[in-house]
C-alpha cells in the first residue's frame, strides 16, 4: 500500500489511473548549462509526498536542496553547485565550494579543521566532495506493494603511495513517504593501512529553521568547543531571528541510544504546516560522535547537524584524542543515514 495524496491506494488501483509512474514520482536527470556548475549533472528525485530532492551526481552524489509542500528544509551556500574542477582543497578553499544542502560528506581521510599531518597540508573537511560519481546506476520499479527510487554510485579518493578509498553509495526513496535512506559502505582497496574519517554535514535552513525551531536530541551532556559556543550553552537548542556580526557556535553532543542501539536527531518548527519535524536517526555504533553547528548571522541562517565518526577538530587532533579510525588493507565500513519528515 502507498500512502499518497490523502489516500492510502494499492498497487493496482494506482496501475489504473496512470500510464507512466512519473506521473506520481520518480528521478529526473538534469544538466547545469551555465555558471560556476556548468556541465555537471544533478538527479531530481520526487516522492510524491511533497518531499523533493537533488543528488549531485557529479559532488559525491551529495544532497543539495530539498523541500517538502515547497518550503526548502535546507540552507544553501552562495557558492552554488559548483563543478568540482573549482574545488579547492587548501586551508579554508573548502567553503568556496561548499553547496551546503541536505547533506555535504566530509572525509575520506580527514574532516574538520585544517591541518598538516607529517609532510601532508590538510584542508577543512577533506577531498571527498570533489569527487565525481563513476558505475551510475539507477531504478524506479515496484518491490511488493512499494514503488522504490534507488541510486546508486562509487566514488574513490586515491593517490600514488597513498589511500585508496573506495566509498560505494545507494540513496533510496519510496512514493508516497517524506524521507530517504543513505547507505554508504566505504573499503580500503590499498595495500596498506589508511586513516579513515567520516562526517555527514546536514545543513538546515529557513523556513524549517526560525526562531520557532527546536533541536531535540537524547543528549547526556552537550559540550561547547570553544568560550564563544560555551557562552551560549543554555541555548544550544534553541534559535533565535538572524542578527548581524553573529559569530559561528559549536557544540559536541554526547548522545544515549535507544535499545536498537539507534539516537534519533529531531529538529521541529512547530509554526510551519501547523508543525514539521525533520528527523535523522542511525546507528551510534558506526557513527558515535555529533556535532553541532549554530550560525545565526544575516544570510549566514543555518544549523548543521553533523554525525561522523570523529569530532571536528582535524585529522592530527583526532589522532592524539584516539579518535582516528584506521581501515586495514580490504577492511571495509558502512554506514546508514535516515532522513524522513513527520507531520502531527
Amino acid at each position: 500500500m502507498v500512502d499518497i495524496f490523502g489516500r492510502r491506494q494499492t498497487r493496482r488501483a494506482l496501475l489504473e489511473r496512470v500510464s507512466d509512474m512519473r506521473q506520481l514520482g520518480g528521478i529526473r536527470r538534469l544538466e547545469q548549462t551555465d555558471g560556476p556548475g556548468k556541465g555537471s549533472g544533478i538527479a531530481r528525485l520526487e516522492t510524491g509526498s511533497g518531499f523533493s530532492f537533488d543528488v549531485l551526481l557529479d559532488r559525491g552524489m551529495d544532497v543539495g536542496a530539498a523541500s517538502y509542500r515547497g518550503a526548502s528544509l535546507v540552507w544553501l551556500s552562495p557558492a552554488g553547485y559548483a563543478h568540482p574542477a573549482r574545488f579547492d582543497d587548501k586551508g579554508i578553499g573548502w567553503l568556496r565550494t561548499f553547496p551546503a544542502g541536505l547533506i555535504t560528506t566530509c572525509g575520506l581521510t580527514q574532516t574538520g579543521a585544517a591541518c598538516r599531518d607529517g609532510n601532508e597540508e590538510l584542508g577543512i573537511h577533506g577531498r571527498y566532495t570533489s569527487l565525481p560519481a563513476g558505475r551510475l546506476s539507477e531504478s524506479c520499479a515496484w518491490e511488493g506493494d512499494e514503488y522504490v527510487m534507488r541510486l546508486s554510485g562509487e566514488m574513490r579518493e586515491a593517490v600514488l603511495f597513498g589511500e585508496n578509498l573506495v566509498l560505494h553509495r545507494t540513496i533510496e526513496a519510496r512514493l508516497g513517504f517524506p524521507g530517504l535512506i543513505l547507505t554508504d559502505v566505504v573499503t580500503n582497496e590499498g595495500p596498506r593501512p589508511s586513516p579513515h574519517m567520516i562526517l555527514y554535514h546536514c545543513n538546515f535552513g529557513y523556513p524549517l529553521l526560525s526562531e520557532a525551531s527546536e533541536l531535540i536530541t537524547s543528549s547526556k551532556r552537550i559540550e561547547p568547543r570553544d568560550s564563544e559556543a560555551a557562552a551560549g550553552l543554555e541555548r544550544a537548542c534553541c534559535f533565535d531571528p538572524p542578527r548581524a556580526g553573529y559569530r559561528e557556535k559549536v557544540y559536541f553532543h554526547h548522545l544515549k541510544a535507544d535499545r536498537k542501539g539507534s539516537v534519533l536527531i529531531r529538529l521541529r518548527n512547530p509554526e510551519l504546516f501547523g508543525g514539521v519535524t525533520l528527523n535523522m536517526r542511525y546507528r551510534l555504533e558506526e557513527l558515535p560522535y555529533f556535532t553541532q553547528w549554530k550560525m545565526l548571522g544575516k544570510t549566514e541562517y543555518v544549523c548543521g547537524l553533523e554525525p561522523g565518526n570523529a569530532l571536528v577538530m582535524g585529522r592530527v587532533e583526532e589522532r592524539k584524542a584516539g579518535r582516528l579510525a584506521v581501515l586495514q588493507p580490504g577492511e571495509r565500513r558502512t554506514y546508514r543515514l535516515e532522513l524522513f519528515i513527520t507531520t502531527p
